[in-house]
């Protein structure tokens, strides 16, 4: 059984990037992120996650994901790439007061570089709809390398509200 450490926490708004550099990968293996009440400005926008390795930015098409939709009005998608630039994490977010973002993501193998880094994740929001909506799936970064940074972003406009923390579960 781990132990869940917090390593920090950060409120985000008028801003369009969250970098998380405080990793700890010599000390956690696995890591969880927490976003809560995540807004964005700009109407049907997605957070997505990127990787750096050993302090460089991977933007590349290189990235694949997996998520399952639901709404509540009983439609279901899959949403998913083989070559993205990023990890996309939720369905598209709205920007009225209250279509927030709400989930957590597990990361996984951030700082072996013999593996693959990987994350799986579960979202609920209320989208641009708008419409009560869940997202479930994973994402990887199907090269090794050594992850030291994680970037928390929107593509187009800022973020206008949230709470992210970054925790590390330790082995007890």
């Amino acid at each position: 059984i781990g132990k869940l450490e917090l390593i920090e926490t950060n409120d985000i708004s008028s801003e369009s990037t969250l970098l998380l550099e405080n990793l700890q990968t010599s000390i956690y293996n696995v890591h969880f992120l927490t976003y809560n009440n995540v807004g964005v400005s700009t109407d049907a926008q997605a957070p997505y996650i990127r990787f750096y390795e050993s302090g460089t930015e991977e933007s590349a098409t290189v990235y694949m994901y997996a998520n399952k939709e639901g709404r509540a009005s009983n439609l279901f998608y899959d949403v998913y790439s083989t070559g993205l630039s990023a990890i996309r994490i939720t369905g598209n977010a709205g920007n009225q007061t209250n279509e927030k973002e709400n989930g957590y993501i597990y990361f996984y193998n951030l700082g072996d570089s013999s593996k693959y880094s990987f994350t799986t994740a579960h979202n609920s929001n209320y989208n641009r709809d708008p419409s009560a909506t869940f997202n479930y799936g994973s994402g990887v970064l199907p090269q090794t390398s050594t992850v030291d940074k994680i970037k928390f972003y929107v593509p187009s406009g800022t973020f206008s509200s949230g709470t992210v923390s970054l925790y590390g579960i330790k082995d007890s």
